[in-house]
């Protein structure tokens, strides 16, 4: 099934006609519950990956053993999900009860090789915003499913580039790691429906003139729909201490004025996993990420989100899932949960192949 957005409520290029050298396209992948073929893009799903070529493996010092087996990570998901809408069974309690962070691999070694967790496989005819080296018309995305790599300690992600054409026999079964150490670093195996939108360019980055006019024409918005409110007029905070707060937050406010039409929720940056577009930087001020090979400004390549929509941007949620606006395996159908809510992947456009960066929010 396609997923489509619903048109946003405002044309904000009519409105803002500064807004047009801040537009970019973004292509949503729109990650839905189910396994697809090893050719086909998709996220946590088997890859197109030769047998006679080595998979890749983390090789960098910390300890392996102790974690959450991926065996129970994927039973408790699928326990949760079958008992949706009703109480869970004796015995799906008792299962439930019996997955612990334990040390499950003793003899795993600090320095032993650990294969790297598949993420996602994507094609350039399917997301027409992956942009990688000429010729290559095929992303594979690894990580390693423990945060605690370099000096901020977070996870680890590989990126690797390859002509699909060239693969002949495909290496099956592919290798994974036995433990992760955290539930929310392994992902539910995920088809994609990929969907290309325009964004806008996160508020606190556009000039300050339009960012001015942004806020009045907000304010007068606000105004319009009920004068005889009590409102608060002071300014949103620049930041929040979490995900959830800025979540909890701009639900809130939804909630007050459902009808309210905002910038930063409906018709600038689309929620999401995404590839493209434009990163937001709600819970931190903007940070440069610049090529560390050439200097080149790096925009994201692809977003890690942890749900699909929020309270913050219910306007984006597909017209198709409309009426499962609460099942979980519509707002939260990868079960992954990096930094606050948000990872991103930033490479260069100037040479694909310098080294990628992350950014979290």
């Amino acid at each position: 099934m396609t997923r489509t957005t619903p048109p946003r409520p405002v044309d904000v290029e009519a409105v803002f006609p500064g807004l047009g050298p801040h537009r970019r396209t973004a292509t949503r992948l729109h990650p839905r519950q189910g396994v697809a073929g090893p050719e086909e893009s998709s996220v946590a799903g088997p890859l197109l990956w030769p047998a006679d070529e080595p998979w890749p493996v983390c090789s960098v010092p910390h300890p392996r053993g102790t974690g959450h087996l991926l065996s129970d990570v994927r039973l408790r998901r699928r326990i949760q999900d079958g008992a949706r809408g009703r109480d869970l069974t004796d015995e799906e309690r008792r299962v439930l009860d019996g997955m612990t962070r334990r040390n499950h691999v003793p003899e795993l070694g600090d320095e032993d090789p650990l294969p790297l967790l598949a993420v996602a496989q994507l094609r350039t005819q399917d997301v027409p915003d992956l942009a990688g080296p000429e010729g290559h018309d095929l992303l594979q995305v690894f990580w390693c499913p423990f945060e605690v790599h370099g000096p901020e300690r977070t996870i680890a992600v590989e990126l690797r580039w390859r002509r699909s054409a060239d693969v002949g026999a495909v290496l099956d079964p592919q290798p994974e790691p036995p433990v992760a150490g955290r539930e929310e670093c392994v992902p539910t195996s995920c088809v994609v429906h990929p969907e290309r939108v325009v964004e806008h360019d996160y508020l606190g980055l556009l000039p300050e003139e339009l960012q001015e006019e942004i806020a009045e024409w907000e304010e007068e918005l606000l105004d319009g729909e009920d004068d005889t409110d009590e409102t608060d007029d002071s300014a949103a905070p620049a930041s929040y201490a979490t995900y959830e707060e800025y979540e909890a937050a701009m639900a809130a406010s939804r909630a007050l004025e459902p009808d309210e039409v905002d910038y930063m929720s409906d018709l600038s940056i689309a929620p999401g996993w995404k590839v493209g577009g434009f990163a937001s930087w709600h819970l931190t001020d903007p940070r440069p990420m610049d090529c560390a090979a050439c200097g080149t400004p790096m925009p994201p390549l692809l977003t890690v989100a942890a749900v699909e929509c929020d309270g913050a941007s219910g306007s984006w949620l597909p017209v198709e899932d409309r009426e499962a606006a609460d099942d979980p395996r519509v707002i939260d159908p990868v079960g992954v949960l990096l930094g606050r809510g948000l990872m991103r992947v930033h490479t260069c456009p100037a040479d694909p192949a310098h080294p990628h960066r992350l950014s979290f929010q």
